[in-house]
């Protein structure tokens, strides 16, 4: 089984999860912005039961970063995990987005991701 792994700027938080994500997207709406303090966040999601993590994070509306770094890293409850794809070790990563959300929002200068799925806002 594929293990996808990875870690904060620090070293202090380290993540992995198992397997194929069930999908691979990227969103372009203000919080993702925000957050990422970039113009989009690119992210995977796994079930729950399959990441893990160690290291001390602090969380803001269920979204976690690193205490010592600020990296922002993931959000999970209990079905899903999103990772940000960034912190993986392996760069660049094999992981595709097949999705865009919140294209509305997205940089004139950006291009689509070809073959990837197109939302406006959110999937419906």
């Amino acid at each position: 089984m594929t293990v996808f792994s990875g870690q904060c700027l620090c070293g202090q938080v380290q993540i992995a999860v198992r397997g194929e994500p069930i999908r691979v997207g990227i969103c372009h709406c203000m919080d993702c912005r925000k957050e990422s303090g970039s113009a989009f966040t690119f992210y995977g999601i796994w079930p729950a039961g399959r990441f893990e993590h160690s290291g001390q994070t602090g969380a803001f509306q269920g979204r976690h970063f690193c205490t010592g770094c600020g990296s922002r890293l993931f959000s999970v409850d209990d079905e899903e995990a999103e990772i940000k794809l960034g912190m993986l070790s392996e760069a660049p990563t094999p992981l595709v987005p097949r999705y865009e959300l919140w294209i509305k929002r997205r940089e004139p200068w950006l291009r689509p991701v070809e073959g990837a799925e197109q939302f406006a806002e959110d999937r419906k």
